[in-house]
Formats: structure tokens, C-alpha cells, sequence
């Protein structure tokens, strides 16, 4: 019974994680496709036995005719290619900064919320 338990607590814990890295795989293909990358489907057995021999879930530098070239394999979302230029590289950069700034303010704006916490540490008398 114990092993059971202890089974399906592991295996609830990898379908949680195998969401949230989904989301976030769906989060960096929209910065990706908002900064002008181009989504290039696996559309043959070729071109799907190919996308599994790359580095799934970064972006990844490559020279196409002595210029830079970028590319992000999603094998398990979409089971596609997302292909960008240097430029677009560098939009998808500034977009990601910018998300994450926004997500550090968010934290910052929820921890502090209830300043009556704070009077534990003697910042300020409690109300």
C-alpha cells in the first residue's frame, strides 16, 4: 500500500513538472514569435528525426551563410523549429529582460502587500 502511495506521489510530481515546463516552453515561443522568429513545423519524418537530434528548449547559435542565425527545438509542444536573425535574437533578449523584470516586480509587490508582517522585525512600530 505505502509503495503505491509513494508511486503515484511520484508520478503526480512529473506530471506536474511536465506542465509547468510545458508553460514555460509556451512562454518562450511567445517572446520568441513576438521578437519575429519564425515557427517552422516538423511537418515530415525527416524533418521530426532531425528535430530530435537538437538541444530541445534553448536557443541555439548557428552560421547559415557567414551570418548568425538562431534556433529554439521544441520536440514536445509544438514539434517545431523556431528560426530567428540576429536582430530577432536580440528583440527576443530585450523581451525576456523586460519579462523578467516584471516578474521580480510582481514578487517584490506581493511580499509586501501586508505591512503589519514587517513590524516582527522592527522595521516599523505594528499598527
Amino acid at each position: 500500500m505505502k509503495r503505491e502511495l509513494f508511486l503515484g506521489a511520484i508520478a503526480l510530481s512529473l506530471a506536474g513538472c511536465a506542465a509547468l515546463q510545458a508553460e514555460d516552453t509556451r512562454a518562450t515561443e511567445r517572446m520568441l514569435a513576438a521578437a519575429g522568429f519564425q515557427a517552422r513545423p516538423a511537418d515530415t519524418a525527416e524533418k521530426l528525426a532531425h528535430l530530435h537530434t537538437l538541444t530541445p528548449g534553448k536557443i541555439v547559435r548557428r552560421e547559415q551563410n557567414g551570418e548568425p542565425s538562431y534556433v529554439y527545438a521544441d520536440r514536445n509542444v509544438c514539434k517545431c523549429l523556431y528560426v530567428g536573425t540576429e536582430q530577432q535574437y536580440q528583440e527576443y533578449r530585450k523581451l525576456a529582460r523586460q519579462q523578467t523584470m516584471a516578474d521580480e516586480a510582481a514578487v517584490v509587490n506581493e511580499e509586501s502587500s501586508d505591512p503589519r508582517s514587517w513590524g516582527l522585525w522592527g522595521l516599523w512600530p505594528t499598527p
